[in-house]
């Protein structure tokens, strides 16, 4: 989102994280932008039972956790790492300034928050309202669309999702997701190679 010689010249730090660690928790207070160089994170909660919900999932060049940098409230939700990361971290207030001396990237993050509400409201629709197999296609075209630049029906994107992170994303268990993309696949809806599920 922001190229890293405009993070370097703000004074942002790049910072490794390892897989399974928080980079912050749900309650504490926003100080910085994260932006991802290398590898994953995802930001979730957990109900009473201790089952996850998967908020999003982000990947190198991805940054996530902004919401509450402009409005003053506290994270609404964890991040953790997936995978071994290196995460550029900017100071709220060097963020703020970066944004005000940069209509473009300002430009850029507004389009982006945009694209998540639509996807935070398309999915508490489809959560309460839809059968499994119309939630999964949902969150493959969304997912599909969020990673690339040209999207045609004639070639297939390869989802890298596990199938317990399609159930935390959606609010399924992983049992009805297996079975759902199963269905899935025999309607031609999708197709599954190497247990990788392609769209």
């Amino acid at each position: 989102m922001i190229d890293q010689n405009i993070l370097k010249d703000a004074g942002a730090i790049l910072k490794e994280y390892k897989r399974n660690e928080q980079l912050f928790e749900e309650g504490d207070i926003a100080r910085y932008y994260y932006q991802i160089e290398i590898g994953e994170v995802k930001m979730n909660n957990f109900n009473e039972d201790g089952k996850e919900y998967i908020q999003g999932i982000f990947d190198a060049g991805k940054s996530f956790g902004e919401p509450p940098l402009f409005a003053d409230f506290k994270y609404p939700a964890n991040a953790e790492a997936i995978t071994d990361v290196k995460v550029w971290l900017l100071p709220k207030n060097k963020f703020l300034k970066v944004l005000e001396e940069n209509p473009s990237i300002h430009y850029k993050f507004t389009s982006t928050l945009a694209l998540r509400l639509y996807y935070k409201a398309m999915m508490v629709s489809e959560i309460s309202t839809q059968e499994p197999e119309h939630r999964i296609l949902r969150i493959l075209d969304y997912f599909k669309k969020s990673k690339q630049t040209n999207i045609t029906d004639v070639i297939p994107y390869k989802i890298e999702l596990t199938r317990q992170q399609l159930a935390d994303l959606t609010g399924l268990r992983v049992e009805t997701v297996i079975r759902a993309v199963k269905k899935l696949e025999q309607k031609g809806a999708l197709s599954i190679k190497d247990r990788k599920i392609y769209r």
